[in-house]
This record gives structure tokens, C-alpha cells and sequence, in this order.
């Protein structure tokens, strides 16, 4: 246990995590009243944000029962320090040569700079998810982090598709395609950091075979190219996609990849399959506003201002209704499904609070997902229930997040190892020859 420190929180931690304040051990939290005041502004609507808004207002009324935040501070519980709420601190003379506006961050920097004065013995430690923010406060000498408590070490898997074992035994390749119930991953000779539902290629001298392990029985198999609603996977990574998306065992899969591997496609292909094994299927996706600009902005009823947001996700079902002909019993099919709502695309604020049974529930863009937002989507998931979020983690739209601390990366790294998920990371992308011309430009 090191020296005991302060931490002044910014009100984007607080709307990335309204539990943050149990996070920071024996040490103090000090909440400026600015932020408070920022955090009133979002109480309203049925935003993630706005939710951890009214929670943790929540929090702060049942510590408030027994406590004096401006005095004493409030007891955070055994093993944690106290939380004050600063109140008409000194705005420091550093700060008005510094910065010609008292805007809400400067009056933030002032209680960390008030807070550092006043407690030279303690290191006080701004902390914020806004990186202009961390900016000038180092300018003006002030310790500052990132929230760095739901941030993912390791994100190098998704650089690469999956793992190629060259110089395998053939008669073990050979093996693997004539025995259905698979080969013993003891005769495979495999790492043993293996994965549950993990995808691979074993190649020999001779002969190559797309193989998982199957963790509940030990084995390794065969994974069969399968076509799921006329569309089949184009390469070894897609394949590895519709397997474990046609599992029904596994009830939690997170594909990721750049734009054009075929993520949300494959994803929706694979539910349509299995349409008669679940009661609805629902794509959404989160909606991240342009140019900072709330949808009340735009005109129309509610599902005219998420119409643009969703289009790519009408572009994904009209990709595969191509497949067919115009007289298809497939294509009538997909009709009366979206006309009974047994096919639903919307936004996920519109299925936010629900708790879902019998559904197969495909998650877009999971990367502008906080992990809580993620936590929330699968504590919903009732009897029957499957969940396949998709995203790029290199294209995050939502401020404050990255390719660390976005939900979908921290779902992939906290849920590794379990027998009821399957993380498949496309690589390849099967473009158009024109698009493909798009590199020229990089």
C-alpha cells in the first residue's frame, strides 16, 4: 500500500462509471460543484450517460444520510477513503493568465491546483478521460491520469486473424476430418493457452484443416464451411464467424474486424438461419450524434431521427434479400418477419431496460459501447437468449473512449475463457476491386 493520495474527478468519469468512486482503494475523492452542475444536464434521456447520471446522483444521496461532504467527507466504505464535494474554491491567478474563460474544466483545474496547496504532504492527481484537459493541466503543473480502471493491456489480438500451426502430423490432420465427434486436444500437441471456441488452421506436409476447440469435451474439430441464409463465408476467418455464430451452445460471440471483413452481415446471415429456433431477432446499434448535435436536432418522430443512423444496418438485410429471387419463398419470408416484428433493426436506446428471452440480439459498432453499457446488455439476456456484438475497435466514435477502454474490447478480455463465448477477429476484407483502390490514398 503506497502514500495516500487525492483524486479530483472530471464529470466524464463520472458519466463513463457512476460506481468510480469505490475504485480508488484508501484513497480521497473530491467532486468539484461545477461538476455537479455539469451532471444535471444529463439526468434527462435514455442515453447510457444519462443513466450513470441519475445513479450516481443515486449514490450520493444514500452516502449523504450519514455524512458531511463538505466538512468531513463521507465514508466510502471499509478498506476506502472519504468523498468531499469542493465547493467556491480560490480560482489561482495562474489560471486567469493561463486561460482567459472560467469554463467548467478551468474551474475544475482550480479545485485540483486549491486541493494541491493546501495538502503539499499529499499528491492530489486530476483525473479525466478528456485528453485537452490532461493537456493543460500539465501546463499549469498539475498531476494528472486517465480512468484507467476498466482500461485492456493486451490488444494486440486484434492485429491478427487466427493462429496457423505449420508442420502438424498428417495422419492427425487426417484424423481430424474422418472422426465427427473430433481428436483428443491432448494427441494435438497444441498450446495450452488454448481458449474455449478458439478457431485455428493446422497444416501439414500434405493437407490443411480449419479446426476449434471444443473445451467441454476436450476435442478438437473439424469447422465445416456452412452457408447461413446465401451467404457463406469467403475465407478461412469468415468461416471461423457463422460456425460459432450458428452454435447455439455458445450464447455470447464478439466478432471485431475493419469495415468490409463482413461482420454485421455474417452476423444477421446466421440469425436469419436460425429464425425458427428463436421467438425475435433484433440488430441495433448505438447511436453516437454528428457534430455533437443531440437528435432532437433533427426533424421528424423518433424513428425518422434514428432513419440515418440505422441505414447500414437496412444496407446489411438488402445485401442478403439480393441473394434471392423476387418470387423466393425466402424473400417473402424476410418480409412477414419484419411485418410481425420477428425481425427488428432499431436503435439501442429503443431496447434499452428490456429483458430479453428467446432472442437472437446482434449489437453493432459494440466499440462506442462503455463496459458498463456492454455489462448492462448482457444482464438483460434471459432463457434462450444469444448475443453477438460486432464492432471495429479502431474506429471508436464516442468521446472519451479508445481502443483500451471501449466496452467491447474489455467484454473480450474479461470473458476469455468461458465455454459460452467465441471471439473471431476478421482480418481480410472482401471489397470491390474500386474500393479496394482506397489504399492508393493512405
Amino acid at each position: 500500500m503506497g502514500a495516500k493520495k487525492n483524486f479530483v474527478l472530471d464529470t466524464n468519469v463520472i458519466l463513463h462509471d457512476y460506481k468510480c468512486i469505490y475504485n480508488f482503494q484508501e484513497n480521497d475523492i473530491y467532486i468539484p460543484i461545477v461538476v455537479l452542475e455539469e451532471l444535471d444536464k444529463f439526468k434527462k434521456g435514455n442515453e447510457q450517460i444519462n443513466y450513470n447520471a441519475r445513479e450516481f446522483v443515486r449514490e450520493l444521496d444514500n452516502l449523504s444520510i450519514d455524512a458531511d461532504f463538505f466538512k468531513n467527507g463521507a465514508s466510502l466504505g471499509m478498506g476506502l477513503g472519504k468523498l468531499f464535494i469542493v465547493t467556491n474554491p480560490v480560482y489561482p491567478e495562474i489560471l486567469s493568465k493561463s486561460f482567459s474563460e472560467k469554463t467548467p474544466d478551468h474551474r475544475i483545474m482550480a479545485v485540483a491546483l486549491d486541493i494541491q496547496q493546501k495538502a503539499k504532504k499529499t499528491r492530489t492527481i486530476l483525473v479525466t478521460k478528456d485528453v485537452n484537459l490532461r493537456m493543460k493541466a500539465k501546463s499549469i503543473g498539475l498531476d494528472v491520469e486517465d480512468y484507467i480502471n476498466d482500461k485492456v493491456t493486451n490488444v494486440d489480438l486484434f492485429d491478427k486473424a487466427q493462429e496457423t500451426y505449420d508442420n502438424v502430423d498428417p495422419d492427425l490432420v487426417d484424423r481430424i476430418y474422418a472422426e465427427a465427434g473430433g481428436v483428443a486436444v491432448s494427441d494435438c500437441k497444441l498450446p495450452a493457452s488454448l481458449a474455449p471456441n478458439e478457431c485455428f488452421i493446422l497444416k501439414s506436409c500434405r493437407s490443411t484443416v480449419m479446426a476449434k476447440y471444443d473445451a467441454s469435451t476436450q476435442t478438437v474439430k473439424k469447422v465445416k464451411k456452412e452457408k447461413a441464409f446465401g451467404i457463406e463465408g469467403r475465407n478461412a476467418e469468415q468461416t471461423f464467424a457463422l460456425d460459432v455464430l450458428l452454435n447455439e451452445d455458445i450464447k455470447l460471440v464478439a466478432i471485431t474486424g475493419r469495415a468490409g471483413t463482413g461482420k454485421t452481415l455474417l452476423a444477421l446471415a446466421a440469425a436469419l438461419q436460425q429464425h425458427e429456433t428463436y421467438k425475435q431477432i433484433l440488430l441495433a446499434r448505438p447511436i453516437v450524434a454528428m457534430s455533437n448535435k443531440d437528435l432532437g436536432f433533427l426533424p421528424g418522430d423518433e424513428k425518422q431521427k434514428v432513419a440515418p443512423y440505422m441505414q447500414p444496418l437496412f444496407d446489411n438485410l438488402n445485401v442478403i434479400k439480393h441473394q434471392f429471387g423476387a418470387s423466393s419463398k425466402e424473400l417473402r419470408l424476410l418480409d412477414d418477419m419484419q411485418k410481425s416484428e420477428q425481425l427488428v433493426i432499431e436503435a439501442l436506446a429503443f431496447i434499452r431496460g428490456r429483458s430479453l428471452s428467446n432472442t437472437y440480439l446482434i449489437v453493432d459498432e459494440a466499440q462506442n459501447l462503455t463496459p458498463h453499457e456492454v455489462k448492462t446488455i448482457i444482464t438483460r439476456a434471459g432463457e434462450g437468449c444469444k448475443i453477438v456484438f460486432t464492432g471495429d475497435v479502431q474506429q471508436i466514435d464516442t468521446p472519451y473512449l479508445d481502443m483500451q477502454s471501449n466496452g467491447l474490447v474489455y467484454m473480450i478480455d474479461k470473458m476469455k475463457g468461458q465455454d459460452l463465448f467465441a471471439h473471431v477477429n476478421l482480418i481480410k476484407g472482401e471489397r470491390s476491386k474500386l474500393s479496394e483502390l482506397a489504399s492508393v490514398l493512405l
